[in-house]
């Protein structure tokens, strides 16, 4: 059998944790710049608070209604995932982490004896240990364990944070009330070609023959959701999150950035964000990709299209080939800041701008150049180690180079954010 346990309205649930006073009451998470409204609760929902629209938008009816509004605390949030998959991982150890709040279990069920006691046992555990409450859904299948968690959130009040569905006649009926948009796999470009079959519900599409998956489904990824949905697992547990391709840090600015000092600090505090990435999965970069975007002249056109004598903007970007793959933060803010001037147009009111690492390789197996000094010394490698680990333990940007800049009015907007209650010493509650 296959369990998902989900945390329940994740970001919310983590501004609650250390702020009891907001239980059963509103609460709305913004986006980056405090942009839109990117997480709510239950009780927001209820008040017809809008999913993924602008917060000015939204803004009148969240002070009526006396919503609590936070800017985003990824710190927070992230520390917060992390005790709740340890927390799971104490109840049973064989556990794959899918998102920062969400993750599968591959039950022996004679271990774990009955499977509704069981998910009761998770969800009491991690609300005791974390404050954070989750649902449990239990299915033959990734498929339909990501149907009962979903049936079981939209009831908590019957199901009790666990819904498990073993049987013919269980996976039968949670499949006619799910409507064929809520399978996990069906993307909203399939559900009209779906509808236009007269395929509306989960247990429709099931009875579709596995020729016809393969056909109108994407060839054998059709095939294995009609099995999943049949109760034949195709989908392994995953050892870990997969290593990525590509490794990105980019940020919209609080306000328009028009000095080159300005840009170069956010491009090197960028960088450094994306190496701490690339170490964290052993990964070495290539390539670094360096960006900045501006705010439409007065003529309607953009700055990055312009261009200066044999120099275009291309976009505004710049692809630079390391001489040597390297994880080091040092030799990819070097390279991201020269790549920055030679982008930057004075005169430019830039909105944006990131870093983008590719070419990634294991960091135990760097090809050499010929040609080359490779500068990544043992050095460079011993700083880089001991910043990921003075920040990981401390908190975000405790420690970083002079080149991401002190003074940083160019960082985000985030007027309503919360404390970092769990990674800052300076955050950290006081009770008298």
């Amino acid at each position: 059998m296959k369990a998902i346990i989900d945390c329940n309205s994740f970001y919310a649930s983590c501004e609650r944790v250390f702020q009891p006073q907001l239980t059963g009451k509103p609460i709305v998470v913004l986006s980056n710049n405090d942009g839109c409204i990117i997480a709510l609760n239950d009780e927001a929902k209820k008040l017809g608070v809008p999913m993924g629209e602008p917060y000015f938008m939204a803004k009148e009816i969240c002070e009526q209604k006396g919503v609590s509004v936070f800017s985003s605390n990824y710190a927070l949030y992230g520390d917060l995932s992390r005790r709740v998959m340890q927390t799971i991982a104490s109840v049973y150890p064989d556990i794959e982490v899918y998102s920062i709040d969400e993750c599968f279990l591959d039950i022996d069920e004679q271990y774990v004896g009955d499977l509704h006691a069981f998910g009761q046992r998770i969800t009491q555990r991690v609300l005791q240990w974390t404050g954070v409450p989750v649902s449990v859904g239990i299915a033959p299948t990734k498929v339909l364990s990501k149907i009962a968690n979903r049936l079981c959130k939209k009831d908590k009040a019957r199901y009790k944070g666990v819904y498990v569905i073993q049987t013919e006649a269980e996976i039968e009926d949670a499949l006619r009330r799910t409507k064929v948009g809520d399978v996990w796999g069906v993307g909203w470009n399939s559900v009209k070609k779906l509808h236009n079959v007269g395929i509306d519900t989960a247990y429709k599409l099931s009875r579709m023959s596995e020729t016809w998956g393969h056909k109108n489904m994407g060839g054998v990824t059709g095939v294995r959701l009609i099995k999943e949905l049949n109760g034949i697992p195709c989908r392994g547990q995953a050892v870990g999150l997969d290593h990525k391709q590509h490794i990105a840090s980019t940020r919209s600015f609080g306000k328009a950035v028009t000095t080159l000092s300005e840009l170069k600090e956010a491009i090197a505090t960028y960088a450094s964000r994306a190496a701490e990435k690339l170490r964290n999965q052993s990964s070495a970069a290539g390539g670094i990709y360096v960006f900045a975007r501006t705010y439409k002249d007065d003529n309607g056109r953009r700055g990055w299209d312009r261009s200066d004598g044999d120099r275009e903007l291309e976009g505004g970007g710049r692809y630079t080939p390391l001489p040597f793959a390297t994880d080091s933060t040092n030799e990819l803010i070097k390279h991201a800041t020269k790549a920055i001037e030679e982008i930057f147009h004075d005169g430019l009111r830039y909105k944006k701008a990131g870093v983008m690492l590719s070419s990634l390789v294991p960091n135990d197996s760097i090809q050499q150049h010929l040609f080359e000094t490779n500068n990544d010394s043992p050095k460079n490698k011993a700083i880089s180690k001991a910043l990921d680990q003075i920040n990981k333990r401390m908190g975000i940007d405790t420690i970083g180079f002079a080149a991401n800049g002190v003074n940083t009015n160019w960082k985000m907007r985030c007027e309503l954010r919360s404390p970092c209650y769990t990674t800052k010493w300076s955050d950290i509650m006081v009770i008298n």
